[in-house]
């Protein structure tokens, strides 16, 4: 039998783990003793964790990537005033819309682009419904529906489905990559001051050092960039499609094929809200609440899509940045959105980042999303998840199955058409979905983030 502890129901403000006396230290530390010299070190670290990732998504589908570093900082920027200043999240370019832009323009049509942007815009709406719903009902109702046996392994499975591009980054030269996490691993296990506490920006440095001294860097895009320009073109906005050209059918369709995937990123979204609660050890969830995180998430993608720059969402490897360092003032992360925002006029940076080997991102990007993972299984551990008991243990299989199996199969996604409307679920969004169904439909769950009895003799 499950000791009184582990059957002992759960208060909603016992889903986040209560926060321990290091880590309260941390939080005095965070709040008192960052200069401004070491904030402005810390927050660079943290726009070289997103840049990789965040300007990917451009360049796979023919957005804009200034226009993509502008709107993530001030996405970045908007998430933090709407959720009074207590996030401490990075807003990137979502992935989870890559195939509604290729549904669109399959090959980066730029007149075609805008109404893709559209449909995304659309998307983001839902946002603001579901931010509604939660203000209305409240976060301890609605989040009943996702205890530590549904969130725990949903960010689990986040960071093992992101760990598959890290590898294939990493396999472009492994000698770079390994020598980008031995200097993460050396630098936060034995580094001294200010070493210790920004590795992933001297793993960043290093073997980006040592991937120029290989011959792996080519510099002649960063030669020919120019130093100032304009991050957003009148063009490439949603602005644009108004006047006598303005295809409504296309624009319709666009609406329709690509909303339906906000229901995934909205899953994905609570999923990392709880990750980001996880390792800062603060209850996110109701202060401030994901009706102000959902708002705010909904709204930065719906003004960067007007402005032709992809969707935005809560970023893991920020979350990886947090969970190495221990630094959480949501301060820190304010100054990284207004590097992407001045860094947006600068395309010669944009282009000395672009110029950065696939294997120092991998490398660096190999440990972020490992600690992504890694604090799923402490949401688990923390919560006293009784995996004695078949019905958690169910839950959560069918979650990591469900999620890593799908997203790294042959189909990727789970492609369901309803007449004219086709909705593409991801591997994640689909193992969501079970994992929250069969967290209703199985008996044993009595309250809000009960952990129950085992059924063990």
């Amino acid at each position: 039998m499950a000791s009184e502890a582990e059957s002992k129901p759960q208060t909603k403000n016992d889903v986040i783990p209560k926060m321990g006396a290091e880590d309260a230290a941390d939080a005095v530390y965070d709040a008192r003793q960052l200069g401004v010299p070491k904030m402005v070190l810390f927050g660079f670290q943290h726009m070289f964790a997103m840049f990789g990732a965040t300007i990917l998504v451009p360049v796979l589908t023919g957005l804009s990537v200034s226009a993509t570093l502008l709107f993530a900082g001030l996405g970045t920027l908007l998430f933090h005033f709407l959720s009074q200043r207590k996030v401490p999240a990075f807003l990137g370019s979502s992935f989870a819309f890559i195939a509604g832009y290729a549904a669109i323009a399959p090959n980066g049509e730029a007149e075609l682009l805008p109404y893709a942007c559209l449909g995304v815009a659309s998307a983001g709406l839902l946002y603001l419904i579901l931010s509604a719903l939660f203000r209305i009902f409240g976060a301890s109702r609605i989040m009943r529906y996702f205890p530590p046996v549904v969130t725990g392994p949903i960010v689990i499975s986040i960071g093992l489905i992101l760990a598959s591009s890290a590898i294939a980054n990493c396999e472009t030269n492994w000698i770079v990559a390994i020598i980008a996490i031995i200097t993460i691993v050396v630098c936060n296990i034995w580094g001294r001051g200010m070493i210790k506490i920004i590795p992933i920006l001297m793993g960043v440095i290093v073997s980006y050092v040592v991937a120029t001294c290989l011959g792996e860097v080519d510099f002649t895009q960063v030669v020919e960039a120019p130093w100032i320009g304009l991050p957003v073109l009148w063009e490439n906005t949603v602005f644009s499609l108004v006047g006598p050209q303005f295809d409504a059918g296309l624009a319709t369709t666009a609406i329709i094929t690509i909303m339906p995937i906000a229901l995934a990123t909205m899953i994905e979204h609570i999923g990392d809200i709880s990750a980001i609660s996880f390792t800062c050890n603060r209850n996110f969830i109701a202060t401030p609440g994901l009706h102000r995180t959902l708002l705010g998430d909904g709204l930065a993608t719906i003004l960067a899509s007007l402005f032709g720059a992809p969707a935005n969402t809560t970023y893991g490897e920020n979350t990886g940045v947090l969970a190495l360092t221990r630094v959480f003032d949501p301060r820190v992360v304010r100054i990284a959105a207004l590097f992407a925002i001045l860094f947006s006029f600068c395309p010669k940076f944009s282009a000395v980042i672009g110029a950065m080997p696939a294997s120092v991102i991998g490398g660096v990007s190999l440990v972020l999303y490992g600690m992504i993972s890694a604090v799923g299984i402490r949401n688990l551990v923390e919560n006293k998840v009784n995996f004695l008991n078949t019905r958690n243990v169910l839950i959560t299989a069918l979650i990591l199955v469900l999620s890593i199996g799908i997203a790294y199969s042959d189909i990727g996604a789970i492609v369901i058409v309803l007449g004219d409307i086709t909705i593409s679920l991801s591997g994640l969004a689909v193992g969501s979905l079970v994992g929250i169904a069969l967290n209703i439909i199985l008996p044993g769950k009595t309250g809000y983030g009960e952990v129950a009895p085992d059924d063990t003799p």
